[in-house]
């Protein structure tokens, strides 16, 4: 019988441990409501209550082809009935989950009570960074990133909360578009003022279609400049595409010696153009510089339509 008997000796043991521990769970959930219980009658009679965030805009005010300047809009609503600190902000942006830029704000302002504020985080993205870091970021391309933020408030009653963030959307790596002047087109031409029409034809590089506004430019023939100017002319050039524009010019042939005859009998003049374009894009307006050195165009006179004009003054 006494071996019989230790099993119930056993049973009874954890049996009663298995009391014991219910009997506290249920005391400390007691606990638990309870004190959430009292914490919600402070908020209900003091007013205190968690503040709430959201992420109400990102916009890029200026992007060239180094950087990228960035902006999260934040939304910050305080419901409490004192001003709450904004302790830090920590941010990161990453593009398929490879970071591309941390960083720290610290005191970083206040919440005034009853109220919502909208809290900018300024964030410079550097494209030689990225690109130095993941070689098969190539110019020219959209990559997807994702932010992530995280408020760190300080609240009577709850103490120190963290509020996360995070958004996604597209930033593109600029690349600058391609320029030749295939042609110059004679409109008048003498000796002391010839007015022609200068053909340049643009290539865009990027993943994303570039809506031209203006363009200004400087140029240079035979090492000899020709001025500068500036216009206005919407035009589209589609992404991975080309466009076709047509700029007029005025210049003294003389200033040119003995490249002019050259130029005259239709053989090739070489040239250097530098500016830059101003252009609206999904991702916002940029200024795009254009270049080409060492280049080689034609003179052609006006009746000049894909013939030959052989070659008359």
């Amino acid at each position: 019988m006494a071996s019989s008997d230790n099993p119930e000796i056993v049973e009874r043991g954890i049996k009663d441990k298995e009391d014991k521990e219910e009997e506290q769970g249920g005391f400390l959930d007691k606990v638990k409501d309870f004190i959430h219980d009292v914490g919600e009658k402070i908020e209900e009679t003091i007013g205190f209550g968690k503040p709430t965030a959201d992420v109400s805009e990102i916009h890029i005010p200026h992007i060239n082809l180094e950087r990228a300047e960035i902006v999260v809009d934040v939304l910050v609503t305080n419901p409490n009935p004192v001003p709450i600190p904004l302790i830090d902000i920590n941010y990161l942006i990453e593009s398929d989950g490879r970071k591309l830029i941390s960083g720290l704000i610290p005191d970083a302002g206040t919440i005034h009570a009853h109220g919502s504020e909208t809290v900018k985080i300024p964030v410079n993205l550097i494209y030689d960074d990225i690109k130095s870091t993941y070689k098969d970021i190539e110019p020219g391309s959209i990559i997807p990133y994702r932010i992530k933020v995280d408020l760190i408030v300080d609240v009577p009653v709850f103490g120190r909360l963290t509020l996360p963030l995070e958004k996604t959307g597209e930033i593109p790596i600029p690349y600058k578009p391609d320029i030749d002047l295939e042609k110059i087109h004679f409109e008048r031409f003498s000796f002391e003022e010839t007015v022609a029409i200068l053909h340049l034809k643009l290539e865009n590089m990027n993943d994303f279609d570039l809506g031209l506004n203006s363009l200004d430019y400087e140029l240079w023939l035979s090492d000899v400049s020709i001025g500068s100017a500036e216009l206005e002319k919407a035009a589209k050039i589609e992404k991975k595409g080309t466009s076709s524009i047509d700029l007029p010019v005025t210049f003294r042939p003389k200033d040119f010696g003995s490249a002019l005859w050259d130029m005259i009998r239709g053989k090739g003049t070489g040239y250097t153009m530098k500016g830059h374009i101003n252009v609206d894009t999904p991702f916002g307006a940029m200024k795009l510089p254009i270049s080409k050195e060492g280049g080689t165009t034609r003179l052609k006179k006006n009746k000049e339509d894909g013939g030959d004009d052989d070659e008359e003054d």
